[in-house]
């Protein structure tokens, strides 16, 4: 492991005498914007320790993660802080609480509150710094970015964040779509969800199975509630396949009111009973056997 450019710097008497400190010089530091409809990221490089990268994955806001090319940091607790400057005289800094450090490439992700406040302490000239601990040696270390060059970054970054997809994966893989009215036709509400869904599979063609699970209170007999529950499942599999989701691609199931998500004990319960469950996957195509030579 080769020793960091870095600087030792004496702290307040209330830190450690020395600290490892490192940041990228001022004339070195680069911000970079990349990303597509499923996330954006806003990075800069820490010179011989990795990077500093806000995350926003789409349906969520930004965290905050450190990328570590050498373990250098201690597993532990760690301070979160947004630094002011050397040259803003008089401004303190902001303490944003702790974060847990772990091992591996990506050692920590910040609150999304904790990386909100931290971008908008760059556009105010702060510096994300984390303080902690070496890992072996137990000394004082502090990992800076600084605020230089960032605007331009972000107004990139807010370029990329705009074209994000409403929804991620983990948010839309399961889904319920409701027929609170107790009929089998899909209302505005249903609709806007399923539009959601479509969107998110035009974006994403591997996810290439839809399992639709058609469901019913328990107001009528098991017969007609079987049937509403499958009228039901029927009409969210047109309503795909009218705005091109290919029949294959498509599991239906209907179950009447055998599995209630509330118990049927009062009106707003039964209204969410009637409902057609969602489920999305990827499944790897099957690839056919090769010939068997004669």
């Amino acid at each position: 492991m080769r020793p960091p450019s870095v600087v030792l710097l004496c702290l307040l008497a209330s830190q450690p005498a020395l600290a490892i400190t490192f940041q990228t010089r001022l004339e070195k530091v680069e911000w970079a914007v990349a990303g597509d409809q499923f996330e954006c990221r806003l990075s800069q490089p820490i010179t011989d320790f990795g990077a500093g990268i806000f995350v926003r994955r789409a349906g969520e806001q930004a965290t905050f993660n450190l990328q570590v090319a050498e373990r250098w940091l201690g597993t532990g607790s760690a301070t979160l802080l947004a630094a002011a400057a050397p040259w803003q005289p008089g401004r303190g800094d902001i303490n944003l609480g702790s974060v847990r450090v772990g091992d591996g490439e990506m050692p920590f992700s910040s609150t999304q509150e904790q990386a909100s406040r931290l971008l908008a302490g760059l556009l105010e000239g702060r510096s994300p710094l984390i303080r902690h601990r070496t890992r072996h040696a137990g000394d004082g270390l502090e990992v800076r970015l600084l605020p230089v060059r960032f605007r331009q970054a972000y107004n990139d970054y807010l370029a990329c964040t705009a074209k994000l997809l409403p929804v991620n994966f983990e948010q839309i893989r399961q889904s319920h779509v409701g027929f609170p009215g107790g009929g089998v036709d899909l209302a505005p509400q249903a609709q806007a969800k399923l539009d959601i869904i479509l969107g998110y599979l035009k974006a994403d063609p591997s996810v290439n199975r839809i399992e639709l699970d058609g469901h019913a209170d328990n107001s009528g007999n098991r017969l007609t509630n079987r049937d509403l529950s499958r009228r039901r499942a029927l009409a969210v599999m047109e309503y795909l396949k009218a705005n091109g989701v290919p029949a294959e691609q498509i599991t239906l199931r209907f179950h009447g009111e055998r599995y209630p998500l509330a118990p049927n004990n009062s009106q707003a319960n039964r209204a969410k009973n009637r409902r057609v469950s969602v489920a999305l996957a990827r499944v790897a195509e099957a690839s056919e056997a090769p010939e068997t030579p004669l």
